[in-house]
């Protein structure tokens, strides 16, 4: 008896449905994703295993490092609103006036290191030459010129002035090989102004480390 043959049927499959949805999907991961932002001091932050994520808003970033072997404080506000509430009122105190076009240029720049007297020199600059080495040499924290208390200081005002209903949160970004006098002298700057409650800024330690 003759073996009946089978007919052999295509395997191909098409794909053009599966091609549609893989570059949807890229596209959307393209346009909703953030560009990291240069950091003008970049620090190597101590390893933790504390998994706390800072807050999107009302956060105030302290970061303490150095540069070229010098100490520097840069100060940072997530807000823009406060940003420019703040600048209003150090431009005040420090008789530095201000253009509104600088103004709304300072409203986008989320961390800086400048003298305020030195600020209309930084916003003049493009983006990718404010965050080049060098460029800015750090807030005042002296005695005598102490810029980084004014800044603390007007950014909480500026938060009440927004009519936040909770006050601004702070943190301190330190390098792992800072020395202590350094980050001691942010810590009391802000515990004069009765902030006894601040976050510290760590990396997250790997799994297998010990």
């Amino acid at each position: 008896m003759g073996k009946v043959k089978m007919s052999k049927k295509s395997t191909s499959i098409d794909m053009t449905a599966m091609c549609d949805v893989a570059f949807l999907l890229l596209t959307f991961f393209i346009l909703t994703a953030t560009a990291k932002v240069p950091e003008p001091l970049p620090v190597d932050t101590p390893n933790s295993t504390v998994q706390t994520k800072l807050p999107e808003t009302g956060l105030v970033t302290i970061t303490v490092g150095k540069s070229d072997g010098k100490e520097q404080v840069f100060f940072g506000m997530k807000d823009r609103a406060i940003r420019s509430g703040a600048l209003d009122y150090m431009a005040k105190k420090y008789k530095v006036d201000f253009t509104d076009a600088e103004k709304a240029q300072f409203a986008l720049v989320e961390e800086f290191g400048v003298p305020v007297e030195g600020l209309k020199q930084l916003l003049a600059m493009k983006g990718a030459d404010r965050a080049k080495k060098g460029v800015q040499p750090g807030i005042p924290i002296d005695s005598l010129n102490n810029q980084l208390q004014d800044w603390i200081q007007y950014a909480r005002t500026a938060n009440i002035d927004q009519g936040a209903n909770k006050e601004l949160q702070f943190a301190i970004k330190g390098d792992a090989k800072e020395e202590y006098p350094q980050i001691k002298k942010v810590m009391d700057i802000l515990q004069d102004q009765k902030i006894n409650s601040f976050n510290l800024v760590t990396g997250l330690r790997g799994k297998d480390y010990k």
